[in-house]
């Protein structure tokens, strides 16, 4: 596994010799812990679920598609990526040393929001389950999100397009998740709105876990997900390397 070492620490350092990696992780915090503070302060309750209740949507449509756009697209863009899959690494290492850098990196910044639990620890009796539960729900979810952002992004050399098109197609998950979403489709295509709610929406999966429900059914969508995307990538990178 030297060659995912060699792969992983060039792409996390990547991240932060420039300033973006420091700005974007600022924002996440920022932007999840003051919408939790409103809630917190608006209605008192000394939990979390309004905190992960916006996590998806804030991670599928800002954040990920933010730290992914430039895996692959920066690649393609300077013409280094013919010389990365000439090298003597199999292209699965490859893959996987920028996926581990950019999982890292976002386990970083989801660290940065355990301020909230110590403050209600402080300030209240919190329940600790869900808690935990919304943690590893969050870990999946952004595991999940990453394999397809960096999928996406070896089929672009721009970045801000890599930007748009994933941030579209982790709202589709999301949203068709949501219970009115399919309940629409059916409507215009009957039973294929409660197919992608039951089998590909990924909110109705990460509630369940944010809950303290940890479902293995639900843990196998996430990991199903997150390795076909990551097999997906693998093998669109070795049909360009041929």
């Amino acid at each position: 596994m030297n060659d995912v070492k060699v792969i992983f620490k060039r792409e996390f350092d990547a991240y932060f010799y420039s300033p973006i990696a420091y700005v974007f992780s600022i924002i996440f915090i920022v932007l999840n812990t003051g919408l939790y503070m409103f809630h917190f302060f608006f209605f008192g309750n000394a939990d979390m679920r309004a905190f992960f209740s916006t996590l998806p949507l804030v991670l599928g449509m800002i954040f990920i598609p933010a730290i992914t756009m430039r895996l692959w697209s920066e690649e393609k863009k300077l013409g280094t990526v013919e010389l990365l899959l000439t090298l003597p690494i199999r292209t699965e290492h490859i893959v996987l040393g920028k996926y581990l850098a950019s999982l890292v990196f976002y386990l970083v910044a989801l660290a940065g929001t355990l301020t909230i639990p110590l403050m209600l620890l402080f300030l209240g009796r919190p329940d600790f389950g869900p808690i935990a539960g919304g943690y590893f729900g969050a870990i999946l979810l952004g595991a999940f999100f990453l394999a397809l952002g960096i999928f996406i992004s070896a089929f672009f050399s721009d970045q801000i397009i890599s930007l748009i098109i994933t941030s579209l197609v982790c709202g589709f998950f999301v949203l068709i998740g949501w219970r009115y979403v399919p309940m629409v489709i059916d409507g215009w295509i009957p039973g294929l709105g409660s197919f992608l709610y039951h089998y590909v929406g990924v909110s109705r999966h990460f509630n369940d876990i944010e809950r303290g429900v940890v479902d293995l059914r639900s843990v196998v969508y996430f990991l199903s997900f997150t390795a076909l995307f990551l097999f997906l990538n693998a093998k669109v990178l070795e049909r360009r390397k041929f």
